[in-house]
């Protein structure tokens, strides 16, 4: 593969996972969601508040207009561009959960929005976050449980089995429900944990069925007719009224 066909992917592949990213924030309740992080994280004027794997940085610049110095990191240096573009007075910079672009003790709060469920060692990266805060320092952390999505069909088993595969091709599809262990662990102090449910039944979230059904196949899971024949009830059942899908999201926090 040439280098300009490679330049060519990575921007499709970007502007795909930026259009993701938008289309989650339209979503009914988002807005409320992240309202509720920022509550949870207790703001303080003037404080370093960092929100970790900001991809396109909508909750840098909200952050930033609650008056805290509001600082977005993430390793893709794509999305950064992005978020910079969008964003020209925020800040951003290019790091990983687990190596985080602070010293010890400097930070008063760190969230993290729909980032644990691609780490591979969500521990590191909690062990990164008590590292970076202060004393009485916030953590909130927020994510969907990728193994608990559920999805009306004729077929459970076998909405299962595409629910389950597309999961386990994630670092820690579970993280959402780890959240609280992780948190403990980590040497956080009053550990609490929301459960926020999110029920669609616009055909709208059609593509994300189709995301789900592509990964089964991708695995091995799923073989290609049974996914169409899949895909094809779940769209009659748009047509009819009778589509519906609930993404169960945790929302944890606690105190440094």
């Amino acid at each position: 593969m040439s280098t300009n066909h490679e330049a060519v992917e990575e921007h499709r592949d970007t502007d795909a996972l930026l259009a993701v990213l938008d289309a989650a924030d339209r979503m009914p309740g988002a807005a409320r969601l992240r309202d509720r992080s920022y509550e949870l994280l207790s703001l303080v004027p003037g404080s370093t508040v960092v929100d970790v794997g900001c991809g396109a940085g909508r909750a840098v610049a909200e952050l930033a207009g609650r008056g805290v110095h509001a600082v977005g990191v993430d390793p893709d240096a794509r999305m950064l561009a992005a978020a910079r573009c969008r964003w020209p007075e925020a800040e951003f910079r290019e790091a990983g959960a687990e190596d985080l672009p602070f010293a010890d003790a400097s930070v008063r709060g760190y969230r993290a929005d729909k980032v644990f469920h691609v780490l591979h060692e969500p521990g590191r990266a909690v062990a990164e976050a008590r590292r970076v805060l202060c004393p009485g320092g916030r953590i909130v952390l927020v994510g969907q449980d990728w193994d608990a999505v559920m999805i009306d069909s004729d077929d459970a088993a076998l909405t299962r089995t595409i629910v389950h595969a597309r999961a386990d091709l994630l670092g820690t599809p579970r993280a959402g429900r780890q959240y609280r262990g992780l948190l403990v662990a980590g040497g956080f102090a009053d550990v609490a944990v929301e459960a926020h449910t999110s029920v669609f039944t616009d055909p709208a979230m059609l593509p994300l069925l189709d995301r789900l059904a592509e990964a089964a196949c991708a695995s091995g899971a799923v073989d290609r007719d049974r996914a169409d024949e899949w895909l094809a009830e779940q769209r009659r059942r748009a047509e009819t009224g009778r589509f519906l899908v609930a993404v169960p999201l945790f929302v944890a926090s606690a105190s440094a």
